[in-house]
């Protein structure tokens, strides 16, 4: 005979509610420990205790089935009883204070040098601008590479580096810069990109056998490309491809580029938005070797590796959801060298100096490899 439904019910209630009693309990036995760890100095996370504790309990199941539930629900508490526990200790080594230092403002002069890649006309120039005004020495050079290779060196004292465009997602390589240098981020510009089909003046489309651009500008371009019949050709920067139009002087070449670049190289403007979307942005990160913040920076920027395991990135998203950081990017790339193990860099957020940041950044340190704060800093 099958029971009634609302008697089944009623007996799953009262076996929830002897389940959230005893949760609240071994969270109460947690917080003992939490004690006693901080009193000690001794780690929260023992990953080999907790695979050891995990084998035992599936253990106690009676089915195959019920062993890897059990083992997925207490893999789960223990998670929570670790990031409960990282809020009691709080950093108490003053780790994360540690890694960098807070500053009122950065002092920023006529002396002050930027790099960035390409030439003048290009987006990363009308970045620089925006972010420190036309009165500093600013430094042009071929590649993202050589930008971050001047930081790291110290010949220049910040760069300019694309990081993401709101049409064509982030661009390729510059966070491995960023881990390759180990350079900080401490600002953003967000700069508002139309592209512009450019040409020597005179120019016919039907004249049109070859289009330049960098990878980004040709892809955010690439529904009004996809019905002509030009080879596209890729470049280091939008303004280096204007340039090398003006260049040649050749009618059957144009460049993707801005409408700037235009008027610094003498160009005529055969298209005067090529981007489907009109709000197509791209967000520069201004960079520094110098591990310093301002006091009002509002976003944190980190990098961590994982192994390529069930469960290993959303327990630690979780510390986020915890400690109520909203997140508002995430990127992975696999590793080299490594197989099915990947780098993930996320933003969220917060200051370096705000408690909650401080509790999740000391959960995923502790329970990641390769972890890396990239910098704290104000976004628009």
């Amino acid at each position: 005979m099958i029971q009634d439904l609302s008697v089944t019910r009623e007996e799953i209630d009262k076996v929830d509610k002897e389940i959230v009693e005893l949760i609240e309990k071994r969270m109460d036995l947690a917080l003992e420990v939490a004690k006693y760890k901080m009193s000690t100095g001794k780690p929260i996370y023992d990953r080999q205790r907790e695979l050891e504790k995990l084998e035992r309990l599936g253990e106690m199941a009676s089915s195959e089935f019920n062993a890897k539930s059990v083992q997925e629900l207490f893999s789960q508490i223990m998670s929570v009883s670790r990031r409960y526990q990282y809020s009691v200790i709080g950093d108490r080594e003053k780790v994360i204070d540690g890694m960098f230092s807070q500053k009122e403002t950065f002092e920023i002069s006529a002396d002050t040098k930027v790099a960035y890649a390409g030439v003048p006309g290009a987006f990363a120039e009308m970045a620089m601008v925006d972010y420190f005004g036309e009165n500093v020495e600013a430094i042009n050079v071929k590649e993202f590479r050589d930008v971050a290779n001047l930081v790291a060196e110290g010949k220049a004292d910040y760069g300019v580096l694309p990081i993401e465009n709101s049409s064509a997602g982030f661009v390729n390589g510059i966070y491995d810069l960023l881990d390759r240098y180990q350079l900080s981020i401490i600002g953003e510009q967000k700069v508002k990109v139309n592209q512009c089909l450019l040409g020597i003046p005179g120019t016919e489309l039907s004249d049109i056998k070859t289009v330049f651009s960098h990878p980004q500008g040709l892809m955010q371009a690439r529904e009004y490309l996809e019905d002509k019949d030009w080879k596209e050709v890729s470049m280091n920067n939008t303004a280096v491809s204007a340039k090398k139009v003006h260049d040649d002087g050749d009618k059957s070449q144009v460049a993707i580029a801005s409408e700037r670049a235009a008027k610094l190289y003498g160009l005529a403007v055969l298209n005067p938005m090529l981007n489907v979307s009109e709000n197509n942005t791209t967000r520069f990160v201004i960079v520094s070797n110098k591990k310093e913040y301002l006091k009002n920076a509002n976003k944190v920027s980190i990098s961590f590796s994982l192994p390529h395991k069930s469960g290993t990135l959303y327990n630690i998203l979780a510390h986020f959801i915890f400690n109520n950081v909203n997140m508002t990017s995430i990127e992975s790339i696999p590793l080299s060298g490594r197989q099915w193990e990947y780098c993930f860099f996320v933003d969220f957020e917060g200051n370096l100096s705000d408690s909650a940041v401080k509790n999740a950044l000391k959960g995923i340190m502790a329970e990641t490899e390769e972890f890396r704060i990239l910098g704290c800093f104000v976004s628009e």
